[in-house]
């Protein structure tokens, strides 16, 4: 039986006629990835080395922010120039290398892609994460195929959580916000989602900065794709 959690009031299952998908942390588990870039770069530079379960808070506003905090430790903290361009060179070169060496999708990704895509959705996977990172982790994962818009962060003006990515996807697959649905696993998410006035479930399993998805402003807490296709009927 698949755990549900209904956070806002909302009639299930939900029509819709667009699902997109959130990457790091929602489809992919990448953190083993990212931690081993983190910290070849760490070692690189002589500072020490990093966590997994630390790294996986700092994870969901792309590489650049990433890189800040690992450097910094901290959410917020803005090394130098200097430093961040140098750390952002040997970080990049070692995450190409590593990008899928470990990155598995989660239980339930394969299963509720394919409910999705038998039942007509249109699919798209929507990412902070750059493209050139995005596209081969996608494929080496065997994910990219069921997507029809892959959307990366550093492929429009303005990324997650502003709204202009949904908004971008509504407009290439001629559906109104309402009629889409954004799955993801942080605050960026919903925010985005929100604000684009999409409807919007998270999994409880991702990297949303450490903290419980249930706090957060969606619809749904559903713990796999899977049970997230069981809420949604196409419009």
């Amino acid at each position: 039986m698949h755990a549900v959690v209904n956070i806002q009031p909302q009639a299930f299952p939900i029509a819709v006629k667009a699902v997109v998908i959130d990457l790091d942390g929602t489809l992919l588990h990448t953190a083993p990835d990212l931690a081993e870039a983190a910290n070849r770069m760490l070692a690189e530079m002589n500072m020490s080395p990093i966590k997994q379960a630390l790294l996986e808070t700092y994870v969901g506003n792309g590489v650049a922010k990433l890189i800040k905090r690992v450097l910094m430790r901290d959410m917020d903290a803005e090394p130098t120039a200097e430093l961040f361009e140098q750390a952002r060179l040997i970080y990049e070169k070692h995450y190409q290398q590593v990008v899928s060496l470990s990155s598995r999708p989660y239980p339930g990704v394969i299963d509720g892609l394919n409910a999705m895509q038998q039942a007509g959705y249109r699919l798209a996977c929507i990412t902070n994460k750059a493209e050139k990172f995005t596209l081969p982790l996608l494929k080496d994962t065997g994910l990219h195929d069921y997507f029809e818009l892959i959307l990366s962060g550093d492929m429009l003006p303005k990324k997650k959580p502003d709204p202009m990515p949904l908004l971008h996807a509504c407009e290439k697959f001629g559906v109104r916000p309402d009629e889409m649905l954004l799955i993801g696993d942080s605050l960026n998410d919903t925010q985005a989602a929100r604000a684009a006035g999409c409807h919007v479930f998270c999994v409880p399993y991702g990297y949303n900065r450490g903290k419980d998805v249930r706090a957060l402003d969606l619809d749904a807490v559903v713990d796999t794709l899977a049970a997230a296709a069981q809420l949604i009927y196409k419009a």
